[in-house]
């Protein structure tokens, strides 16, 4: 673990060459997770279902990508649950959405230390960025319009969301559409994760991988990333190094 804290050169080197930045937004941006676990535990309340999801299991539910699929996943593995419709699937995750970015506009979900920085300094660059995830368009502008403005999408050239493509991560999709868009090779990529479904994702689509420990996927095996950190502001640390005064 702490070898991981020291930024090697070449990962460094490998993130400020790169022709466009891709970001994950869950966890990776934010810790967003648990306003996500509060908001699933409100929606089935108001639905009058007595499901509650603790942190112990909604770690194990994170396993399955995307909101409407976690719902029912759990589902299926409650024999003596009343039957969902797809419709009614849906109308849960709606009201989920919905309180989700509530949550989201009180401002208690800062961006991750390091966060702001990184696009900062990207943006000053030339290097292009981008955001793959499996989550929702309403779920990214709810965190990002809080964290970075309105005018936050400009920043972006592009936005692949987990709604825009047929399989979510750890499938490749999301990944090779960004590709597509931005008319890149993998290699002149670096992706920005923070859990095991991500890095197999990004990796599929034969992108270098820059891991960031987050809350709930801190443990996962990322033996096969470009860099692990416990946040991005230690990427920092190179430029500090040489300008010890700078504030």
């Amino acid at each position: 673990m702490q070898a991981e804290a020291i930024v090697p050169l070449d990962a460094a080197e490998r993130i400020r060459a790169a022709a466009a930045l891709i970001f994950d937004v869950d966890g990776t941006l934010a810790e967003t997770e648990e306003l996500h676990r509060r908001a699933f535990n409100h929606a089935f309340a108001r639905h009058g279902l007595d499901w509650q999801w603790d942190r112990i299991l909604y770690r194990d539910l994170l396993r399955v990508t995307g909101g409407k699929e976690r719902i029912r996943a759990f589902h299926a593995g409650q024999s003596t649950a009343p039957a969902l419709s797809d419709v009614e699937i849906a109308e849960l995750h709606r009201i989920k959405t919905a309180h989700y970015a509530e949550l989201i506009e009180t401002g208690c979900c800062p961006l991750r230390p390091g966060v702001a920085e990184l696009l900062a300094s990207a943006k000053a660059r030339g290097q292009r960025l981008a955001l793959a995830t499996t989550t929702s368009h309403g779920n990214i502008d709810a965190l990002l319009s809080r964290a970075l403005g309105p005018a936050w999408p400009a920043d972006f050239a592009t936005i692949v969301a987990g709604d825009d493509v047929r399989h979510k991560k750890p499938a490749p999709d999301v990944y090779l559409e960004v590709l597509a868009r931005l008319r890149l090779a993998p290699s002149d990529c670096v992706a920005i994760e923070d859990s095991a479904n991500g890095l197999v994702a990004a990796s599929r689509a034969d992108i270098p991988v820059l891991i960031t420990r987050s809350l709930y996927f801190r443990d996962d095996d990322f033996s096969t990333a470009l860099m692990v950190l416990d946040d991005l502001s230690e990427l920092a640390e190179p430029k500090d190094t040489k300008q010890p005064h700078a504030q």
